[in-house]
């Protein structure tokens, strides 16, 4: 599978910059993973989120070394667990929405994926499918605000990066011609950056309530 500009061929190491960037998650995730040790709660969930981040890494190098359609489940399928985890995680902790409620919205998520999706997807492209995930965390942001404010501020910072992040990945084959190595390795960079701020402020989010 030939998605982006940096592979030129069908070797393992056709997208060399694409697929050791992929190292950002891991490093995203153990840095998670020392915070975790010090946090007050010692948070199960949070903890899950923080070992995904490594599984998203692991996932995409994959897809980017063998690039095939299992390699391709093996990057987009842990992403998409990540994105319903936590958006239920923000529902029912951020929001206190009920459990029922929660639930509801989670699944309703998917629906919601395929019905926007071709609507912008003319405009946007490939990088269409991550627009639910970020309306999501700004919606969730402005809705915490005047409940949270730390909670609130963070997922919209968030929200900013991860925009940054999708401009990048659009960019990628846009400019290839100008750019021979491409953007995409931004995206990963950024996206790692994105993943361990979620996590991190729901881990602390959990602490204070526990306080």
């Amino acid at each position: 599978m030939d998605n982006y500009c940096e592979r030129l061929a069908p070797e393992f190491w056709a997208e060399p910059i694409n697929a050791v960037t992929n190292f950002a998650f891991i490093i995203a995730s153990i840095l998670f993973l020392i915070g975790w040790r010090t946090s007050r709660t010692k948070s199960r969930t949070a903890l899950f989120l923080g070992l995904w981040i490594g599984v998203i890494g692991i996932g995409s190098f994959l897809f980017h070394t063998f690039a095939t359609l299992w390699a391709l489940a093996a990057d987009s399928i842990p992403i998409l667990v990540f994105i319903l985890v936590y958006l239920f995680l923000a529902v029912r902790n951020y929001l206190k929405v009920p459990l029922w409620g929660s639930i509801v919205i989670t699944v309703a998520y998917i629906p919601f994926t395929y019905l926007l999706v071709p609507l912008i997807q003319p405009v946007i492209g490939s990088s269409s499918g991550y627009v639910p995930a970020l309306l999501a965390i700004f919606a969730v942001g402005v809705m915490m605000h005047g409940r949270d404010e730390t909670v609130s501020k963070g997922l919209i910072v968030t929200g900013c990066i991860f925009l940054l992040s999708i401009g990048f990945r659009m960019a990628d084959m846009a400019y290839c011609d100008t750019f021979p190595l491409g953007t995409h390795f931004m995206w990963h960079v950024l996206n790692a950056v994105v993943l361990y701020r979620l996590a991190d402020i729901y881990l602390k989010h959990v602490d204070r309530a526990e306080a």
